[in-house]
């Protein structure tokens, strides 16, 4: 069908039935009604929302990564981590401390 056409003839269904002045019964009142009905927007709700939609990408990472790391250990030469961690955070405490110190 040609667009044009059908542009005039729905143009010309239009003002053949002009809208009416006429406003229904109580309109106003019902529309204020109803925008006093309505809730208000609740802060942690929103929050809540966000960090649900948030919990399924998250636990995706972590399997992806947790995987990945499962399987890479075949591959490469084992470090053991937690032996590096505890050396590093240990570091302060393993120096020799001088024996006149007030701790």
């Amino acid at each position: 069908m040609n667009l044009a056409d059908l542009e005039r003839k729905l143009i010309a269904a239009a003002r053949a039935h002009p809208p009416s002045d006429r406003v229904p019964y109580a309109f106003p009142k019902r529309i204020l009604a109803r925008l006093a009905a309505r809730p208000l927007a609740d802060g942690w709700e929103l929050w809540g929302r966000a960090l649900w939609r948030a919990a399924a990408p998250c636990v995706a990472i972590m399997l992806l990564l947790g995987g990945w790391s499962f399987f890479a250990q075949g591959s490469a030469p084992a470090d053991d981590l937690s032996q590096d961690l505890e050396q590093t955070l240990l570091a302060a405490v393993d120096q020799d401390q001088p024996n006149d110190s007030t701790w």
